[in-house]
């Protein structure tokens, strides 16, 4: 392995963790600085951090298809000791360049070795500099369970990349990992720690899935995001469109449509914010499987329950205001705030709380409601409406 200074490695290295995904934005939105290793990431409780994402070591033993770091790919091979890297970061948070860092890792030979360095790296931070700050930090598959301990004493939040829905999908991204005994249990392992002492790993974890490299549809993506929220309790399930890379095995395929991963988010949405029961989001997937691209997930779900609708604006539940497309949460806390001293009795006043009319309005009604496709040709256009998934 070439020696590098620590500027070379710097760039190797958050080059090389480019692939791991902490946030999402949206549709063709630029959610990185234009420095690629600074990232705004939103935080678990609101606000947003700017992350340094970057790698403790870019050598790898696993055969992932979709990794730019996957083994035998020859590409510049770089690792940070722990204070070197420990030292960068606080140097660019003394720079207010970041506030954040977000670790991860290929395995180096042994997996345990291997995130044992990263927690090295991470109390250097948090004894030495003093950082009290957030960090996330990857847990390696196949990682022990006294790393996977130690990994949520000293971070913010953790996570586990699981990448394919089964192990039948996993198996065509690598030969190396093992779903249930290298990924699970780690999950496992987490929850019970942080059920056991709450104030381990405050901002829960996290996963990741590939989208698109192993032939997965969406509802076995959807499936298993909605049993890691209800039997693992993850915050966040993270999706990535699969990209191939140059000189690697899955190289020939074809690249994932980013409006494939955003249709994911969006039924994600519905599910983890919304409330949707996984049999509810089913009714958006085609018989292929797979979520249309060109048809909003939630306008899907309302059309194929005609008989829910139209729910009355003045009385409906807050469960049932959030079926309705084109009302998120806030706007129906609103419209449960403001019903509460006078009746709403236009679309002009829900527009003014954030709700997206023409979404909304052939699937609501109020006393007095006129014809509302003429109603909406008098209503202002409002820029920037869109409440997420509303």
């Amino acid at each position: 392995m070439l020696i590098l200074s620590v500027p070379d490695k710097f760039k190797t290295l958050t080059g090389g963790a480019r692939y791991d995904v902490c946030g999402y934005a949206g549709p063709g939105r630029q959610i990185s600085d234009p420095e690629h290793f600074i990232y705004r990431a939103a935080l678990p409780g609101g606000g947003c951090v700017s992350l340094l994402k970057v790698l403790l070591t870019n050598v790898c033993i696993n055969d992932c298809g979709y990794c730019v770091n996957q083994v035998g790919r020859d590409c510049p091979r770089s690792s940070f000791k722990p204070e070197e890297l420990a030292g960068t970061f606080a140097e660019m948070v003394q720079k207010d360049k970041v506030t954040g860092l977000f670790l991860s890792s290929g395995i180096a030979g042994d997996p345990s070795l291997t995130m044992q360095s990263m927690i090295d790296a991470v109390h250097v931070v948090r004894k030495r500099y003093q950082f009290k700050g957030y960090v996330h930090l990857k847990i390696l598959p196949g990682a022990s369970f006294s790393c996977v301990e130690e990994a949520c004493r000293i971070a913010t939040r953790v996570s586990v990349n699981m990448e394919a829905p089964t192990a039948a999908h996993l198996a065509r991204l690598s030969s190396r990992k093992d779903i249930h005994s290298g990924i699970l249990e780690r999950m496992n392992w987490v929850k019970r720690l942080t059920e056991k002492h709450p104030g381990l790993a405050p901002g829960g974890q996290t996963t990741q899935f590939v989208v698109g490299a192993a032939g997965e549809t969406d509802r076995d993506l959807l499936v298993r995001t909605d049993s890691l929220y209800s039997e693992i309790g993850l915050k966040r399930v993270y999706f990535s469109a699969f990209r191939p890379i140059h000189e690697s095995r899955l190289e020939n395929l074809t690249p994932t449509p980013p409006l494939r991963e955003h249709r994911l988010y969006q039924a994600d949405w519905l599910l983890r914010i919304y409330g949707f029961s996984i049999k509810e989001v089913d009714l958006a997937l085609s018989q292929s499987g797979n979520l249309p691209l060109d048809r909003d997930p939630k306008q899907l779900i309302a059309r194929e329950q005609p008989w829910f609708f139209p729910v009355d604006i003045n009385k409906a539940s807050y469960v049932e205001l959030l079926h309705v497309p084109g009302i998120g949460p806030a706007s129906a806390r609103k419209i449960i705030e403001v019903r509460k001293e006078s009746k709403i009795d236009s679309l002009k006043q829900l527009q003014k709380m954030r709700v997206v009319v023409k979404r909304a309005a052939p699937y609501i009604r109020y006393n007095g409601m006129l014809d509302w496709e003429k109603q909406l040709s008098f209503l202002p256009v409002l820029e920037g409406v869109d409440e997420s998934q509303g």
